[in-house]
């Protein structure tokens, strides 16, 4: 469908489409997505390089065995850990045909994003609250670079999450919305993999430190 306008004449004159281009099997689009997911690899390679390089530098201030509440970090990573498991679930759902399914299961893995960033906003607050700022020292500047940048991207996540089970309801699970329903996951899945990393390397490692 073309959307057109009449010239004096009467002629149909386009000059723009309403349709969605053609995307033969969805390889460009997907090829296009991990090569995106590259180049966000390389944004957190940086940043873990400059925490392992700055991590030490307290600049005679608190460092993570002060600071680090383990327990409140493990179930921070049981949130986005728990929304990969329901994303899974939806991926099911569009599998077979089912919007709604879908769509509740995005919703529940959205849900659990919320969690997550609920608890690392509190833990940012609390360590600015007492003064462990991200100007305090090299250290804290790392860290909250590193955290929030993941945080951020949690975040957009979320919206891409909504923005999904609006066009589920309006469109349902045409083949536009399939691939984006699976670049999304593959986003997810990714920020859980980094965050892992994150866990691992600034969390557990700098209470050994």
């Amino acid at each position: 469908m073309s959307a057109t306008t009449l010239t004096a004449d009467s002629q149909e004159v386009h000059f723009y489409e309403l349709d969605e281009h053609p995307h033969p099997e969805g390889h460009s689009t997907m090829l296009g997505f991990w090569i995106y997911l590259m180049s966000d690899c390389l944004i957190f390679a940086i940043l873990f390089a400059c925490y392992a390089v700055l991590g030490g530098n307290y600049a005679a201030g608190p460092g993570p065995k002060d600071l680090f509440d383990l327990k409140l970090i493990a179930v921070n990573t049981a949130m986005l850990l728990f929304s990969s498991i329901t994303y899974g679930f939806a991926m099911l759902q569009m599998q077979m045909g089912k919007v709604r399914g879908t769509q509740i299961w995005l919703g529940v893995t959205g849900l659990f994003g919320l969690a997550f960033l609920g608890i690392e906003l509190y833990e940012f607050h609390h360590l600015i609250e007492i003064g462990a700022g991200p100007q305090r020292s090299a250290f804290l500047s790392a860290f909250f670079t590193l955290v929030g940048t993941h945080g951020l991207h949690v975040t957009f996540g979320i919206i891409w999450l909504v923005t999904l089970i609006v066009q589920l309801g309006k469109h349902g699970l045409i083949p536009a919305n399939q691939r984006r329903v699976a670049c999304l996951s593959m986003f997810w899945h990714f920020l859980d993999v980094i965050w892992i990393g994150v866990f691992t390397f600034v969390y557990l490692m700098g209470m050994l430190r």
